[in-house]
Formats: structure tokens, C-alpha cells, sequence
């Protein structure tokens, strides 16, 4: 399909933007701190997830290709804590874009502050949908929309290792968005993650920069 190899095109000038870069400021020194190790980069970590009436136990996964784009998966359970924050559980998944670091790399606007860089770049937008649980419901009885805004704090200098991961989310039901009537958090909330973090950067090789770009 036409879209799926422009796709791969595109994919394949960046990967290759990206090896020329690393390659023209030698081994020694590499503003990506790792983030091209990999073309991969997965996030898995655990931590709170804070509301209107108490915190949930919080997990998370997400994949980012060349730390720009990927999918996320979230998952929140209140009774893990004792919370009685509305909703008590909560599944979400959608897609997420950190567009600052492969333009403020390839541009050459990364300092010498591998933290400060990790951590400006890391901060992203965030949609997906959401399945909620009320309080005396069934799971997923309240499914809805969300958006958000997250940014990560690198312990080490460098993409490898732990994270402290911030994200802050806005979250309608289904039926809030449709009437535009909001009884209570099960309709609209509002969450902060707070959550410790592994990240590896794996080289899945998606794109193979050696290959011809289709005619």
C-alpha cells in the first residue's frame, strides 16, 4: 500500500539522519545520551496515580520509536490502596508524541546537561481511551476519552535506566461528552501519575536504513 511505504520511507530518512549525526560527533561524544541506541525504547514502571478522593495503584508500558512517537498502556486499581477515589479501576491505551528531541538533536540545540536534555525532551502529548469501573459497576461500564501531558526525569545521565515519570490527565466518559452533563468523577477527573520507570532502548531494526526507498 502507498501509505504504508511512504511510511517506511520516512521512518528509514530519520533513522538515517540519526545514524549520520551520531557518527559525525564520534563515540565520545553522543548528545542522544542512548536514545539511538535502540530504534526502540520501552518504558515499564509502577508508581500512584492521584485524584479527587484518594490515589490508585498505577502501572504502566510504552513502546517509542527513536523517542518520538509510540504507544501507551496504563492501568490504575484504587482497592490496591485502599483509595476511594471514583473510578476504583481504570484501563487506558492510546498513542503518544515527544516531538522535541529529534528536532533539538539534529539541530544541535542539546547542552552539555544530559539531564536537563533528557528531560526537556521527554515531555509529550498524550491521547487514548479510557475503560473505567464505578464503584459498584462491572469493568469497563464507563468507557471514555483522555488527554494529557507528561515530561520525565532521568535519575542517570542517561535514556537507559530509571525514570521518574510525571503525566498529568484529563479524562470524560463516554456518556459526559455526549449529553455534556458531569455527575461526578466517573464523568470527568482529572489525574496526576507519579510513577519509577525503566527504560531500555532495544534495536528491533523496524527500519532497515540500508534498504532502497521504493520508487
Amino acid at each position: 500500500m502507498r501509505w504504508a511505504s511512504d511510511a517506511r520511507v520516512v521512518a528509514g530518512v530519520l533513522a538515517a539522519a540519526a545514524l549520520r549525526v551520531t557518527d559525525a560527533r564520534g563515540a565520545g561524544d553522543d548528545p542522544s545520551r542512548g536514545r539511538v541506541d535502540g530504534d526502540i525504547g520501552v518504558v515499564a514502571g509502577v508508581g500512584v496515580a492521584v485524584a479527587s478522593g484518594g490515589a490508585r495503584a498505577a502501572a504502566e508500558l510504552r513502546l517509542r520509536y527513536l523517542e518520538t512517537a509510540g504507544v501507551f498502556a496504563t492501568y490504575e486499581d484504587g482497592p490496591l490502596t485502599g483509595s476511594g477515589a471514583e473510578p476504583i479501576r481504570a484501563l487506558a491505551a492510546g498513542l503518544e508524541l515527544r516531538p522535541l528531541f529529534l528536532f533539538r538533536w539534529l539541530e544541535g540545540f542539546e547542552s552539555s546537561r544530559a539531564r536537563l536534555d533528557l528531560a526537556l525532551d521527554s515531555m509529550g502529548l498524550e491521547v487514548g481511551a479510557a475503560l473505567q469501573q464505578p464503584s459498584g459497576g462491572a469493568f469497563a461500564s464507563a468507557p471514555g476519552l483522555q488527554v494529557g501531558l507528561g515530561i520525565e526525569l532521568p535519575v542517570l545521565a542517561s535514556a537507559t535506566g530509571p525514570w521518574i515519570g510525571l503525566h498529568g490527565t484529563l479524562r470524560w466518559s463516554d456518556a459526559a461528552l455526549a449529553t455534556g452533563q458531569v455527575r461526578g468523577a466517573d464523568d470527568r477527573s482529572a489525574i496526576l501519575a507519579i510513577t519509577l520507570a525503566w527504560h531500555q532502548a532495544v534495536a528491533a531494526h523496524l527500519v532497515d536504513v540500508g534498504d532502497r526507498a521504493p520508487y
